[in-house]
């Protein structure tokens, strides 16, 4: 099949955000690990129960970007390890919640400035104002994409 000679693939927006998040992973999972002794996932879910939790598992999945089995096997990994804790959801008989220890928040600690850091070395090349116009335009784009994947506005939508 003849290619569009318009159309560019590494030009599109999808394939740049989707080529930037592999990218910016690898060297985040290597930052996670050296300095946090942790996975990437298992630090995608202890951020995102020690931001917004107490979480179930389907909204862990949301929040930390990831599948309901890997969330799940993130936030057993994270039970094991004493960071989070898991108790039945009042609402729900078979679900569960899951929560910060205190062990779980002293990890959190340690994973906080690896974040910051790896989100100043990511923006380095940004002006202050390029920055603060990216920030606005990863907004818009974000609640365009949940608009058409039909999920539910989140919290800074």
């Amino acid at each position: 099949m003849p290619r569009s000679a318009a159309f560019q693939l590494d030009r599109s927006v999808t394939h740049r955000l989707h080529t930037l998040g592999k990218l910016t992973d690898r060297v985040t999972q290597q930052a996670y690990l050296a300095d946090a002794g942790m996975a990437l996932g298992e630090g995608r879910c202890l951020s995102a129960v020690a931001s917004f939790g107490p979480l179930s598992v389907n909204d862990l999945a949301g929040l930390a970007n990831l599948n309901k089995g890997q969330a799940s096997r993130a936030a057993q990994a994270l039970v094991e390890r004493g960071l989070v804790s898991k108790t039945a959801a009042p609402s729900d008989g078979r679900g569960v919640l899951l929560a910060l220890t205190e062990a779980g928040a002293q990890q959190w600690a340690r994973l906080q400035p690896v974040i910051e850091r790896r989100n100043a070395q990511i923006t380095a090349c940004l002006s202050t104002d390029e920055l603060a116009l990216l920030d606005g335009l990863l907004d818009r784009l974000l609640a365009q994409a949940r608009l058409h994947a039909g999920a539910e506005p989140s919290v800074e939508d």
